[in-house]
């Protein structure tokens, strides 16, 4: 079995049952299988995969099922070992209870910003620009995880640089409001609101 599959089995088993604390802290142990591609504590160990823990567990859950059911893109990730996978493949055989399993373990870590370069002069333009056109949405910077809109402060530029990317060619669906605060943006304005996540360190 895959590895990662066998980590979200033996999490999801774990919560499904209630286990209580030791088997919780058995299924954190084997979480770290998950680290070969989101890293220590889920914060992302490839630089285009994102931070997970904290996610909150409305958002997180979400995604999942966004990526089970085929309606988000599944761009493939190079693991440590060699392989390469990517989440339309992991979340394929999942069930319900599985994601949700999944996205409350993960809601009751911490979210660790990734420390990572950044232009200082960018991420000033990119406050603006963030405070002026997504601000409402992701409050506090991108960070507050009670917006329920995922975590933008402190992740990986290059993963948040593919997400956007998705976004303005179409490939990953927007909600209508997002999509016009989005498409008047230059690569530019883009570019600026990268590094201004990124600075939240």
């Amino acid at each position: 079995m895959d590895n990662r599959k066998f980590c979200i089995t033996v999490l999801a088993t774990a919560a499904m049952l209630g286990f209580g604390a030791a088997a919780q802290a058995d299924a954190a142990a084997t979480a770290e299988t998950c680290n070969e591609c989101h890293g220590v504590a889920s914060m992302g160990a490839e630089k285009g995969v994102p931070n997970i823990a904290g996610l909150s567990e409305y958002y997180h859950g979400d995604q999942l099922y966004f990526y089970r059911d085929g309606d988000r893109p599944c761009p493939d990730v190079e693991a440590p070992d060699g392989s390469t996978t990517n989440m339309c493949n992991i979340t394929a055989d999942m069930s319900d209870d599985d994601i949700d399993a999944i996205a409350a373990h993960y809601a009751e870590m911490p979210f660790v910003p990734a420390a990572q370069e950044f232009d200082a002069a960018l991420a000033a333009k990119g406050q603006e620009i963030h405070e002026r056109d997504c601000g409402r949405c992701h409050t506090d910077g991108g960070s507050n995880i009670d917006d329920d809109a995922g975590i933008l402060a402190g992740q990986w530029m290059p993963y948040m640089d593919m997400v956007f990317k998705m976004y303005m060619s179409g490939e990953r669906a927007q909600d209508e409001q997002m999509k016009k605060k989005m498409d008047p943006l230059s690569e530019d304005d883009l570019t600026a609101l990268l590094h201004y996540y990124a600075s939240q360190q």
